[in-house]
């Protein structure tokens, strides 16, 4: 059953072109996981939202069946079961689908997501819990009007493990908060310099008309 959800996913980006756009030719995720608002909105490949219901920082959630092996089975305290993971949501048609010269714009990083260990044996779907503050602060979507389509992208990175908490280096351009800031950025060229693992993608459209 899992491999029919995870090869939705890969349909999905198919479909509206973020493979190859965004993502390499051949991405297979292994983590499934939503993007929920505050307002109960909810990110679901590719669904069609507005600008109200994205305005307020979103909730991530795991669904259990995806998680590795070793966070799956692992109890409260066991340090096999320590993965954390970054988050990062990104438009690549800024500012128009049809003239993304701004594209990959930054719209949220965020590292150091963990699913709570005591509800790991559930089937219940896992909120992951911020143990970091942003990288880049959440900036919700913005389309110029008449730009066409956006596609708001969020990618799951399994962070690499060590003793200590991942995180950005003070000065790197992630933490670059100001619109200037935020464009032209690369998530997976992000992701190869601090050797993070794409493991799951999921997004929303926004078609500004």
């Amino acid at each position: 059953m899992a491999l029919d959800f995870f090869s939705s996913v890969t349909s999905a980006l198919e479909r509206d072109k973020l493979i190859p756009d965004v993502l390499p030719e051949g991405f297979q995720p292994t983590i499934l996981f939503s993007v929920q608002y505050p307002n109960k909105t909810e990110a679901l490949l590719g669904n069609e939202l507005v600008v109200e219901d994205t305005v307020d920082e979103p909730s991530i959630v795991i669904t259990p069946l995806s998680l590795p092996q070793e966070q799956a089975t692992s109890q409260a305290g066991d340090a096999s079961g320590d993965i954390s993971y970054t988050l990062v949501m990104l438009d690549p048609d800024a500012p128009s689908h049809a003239d993304p010269i701004y594209g990959q714009f930054r719209h949220w990083v965020v590292t150091g997501l963990k699913t709570p260990l005591e509800g790991l044996s559930s089937t219940s779907n896992l909120t992951t819990l911020l143990t970091m503050p942003s990288t880049t602060p959440y900036r919700p979507p913005g389309p110029r009007p008449a730009s066409g389509l956006h596609r708001y992208t969020f990618l799951l990175f399994q962070e690499p493990a060590s003793t200590e908490p991942f995180a950005i280096p003070a000065g790197a351009a992630e933490h670059g908060a100001a619109l200037e800031e935020r464009r032209k950025w690369n998530a997976l060229e992000f992701g190869r310099n601090y050797g993070l693992k794409l493991v799951g993608a999921n997004f929303f459209l926004i078609r500004a008309d």
